[in-house]
């Protein structure tokens, strides 16, 4: 089973592919999707659009799953993301694929087994779960492979709450 973990953002979108067989777990492909600064959102949503659509195209995941945002003050960058993470949402949910979401505190406990571990833990686990020589960069990459591991390891459950056997 092939898993996308997408960590959203407008300037940079993070995502990583990673194989589930059995228990084990082998990263695919990972990488960001950049929009420059100053660009205007359309152009940049319209970018994020299609960039993400070649990626689903070209990696064909059977499952995906999304950090859900984290609003901080910056109330008007929260609405930015959010419309395109949306956008990357589009672009799955037209694909027919199952998008999973989970918030930063669920990705953490399932990849270093505490809500409350620092970032570098997280990449630190990420590492060292794909087996990886370094961690990736920037830390968008590795957040999403952060997502990709935790709904990899919350499939059979999700399945299960949703009345799906395997």
């Amino acid at each position: 089973m092939r898993v996308l973990g997408i960590d959203p953002g407008i300037a940079i979108m993070g995502f990583g592919f990673v194989d589930k067989i059995g228990h084990k777990l082998t990263p695919v492909q990972y990488g960001c999707i950049e929009t420059a600064a100053g660009t205007p959102t359309e152009i940049r949503l319209k970018q994020i659009y299609e960039a993400s659509c070649n990626l689903l195209d070209q990696y064909k995941p059977d499952k995906v799953a999304v950090e859900k945002l984290f609003f901080n003050k910056n109330v008007t960058n929260a609405f930015i993301v959010g419309q395109a993470r949306g956008v990357f949402i589009l672009a799955a949910a037209q694909r027919g694929l199952p998008i999973d979401e989970y918030t930063p505190m669920q990705v953490k406990q399932a990849v270093v087994g505490y809500g409350g571990a620092e970032k570098r833990q997280v990449q630190e686990m990420v590492k060292m779960l794909l087996k990886l020589a370094t961690i990736p960069k920037p830390d968008d990459v590795a957040d999403a492979l952060a997502v990709a591991i935790c709904h990899a390891h919350s499939i059979v459950m999700n399945d299960r709450m949703n009345g799906v056997n395997r």
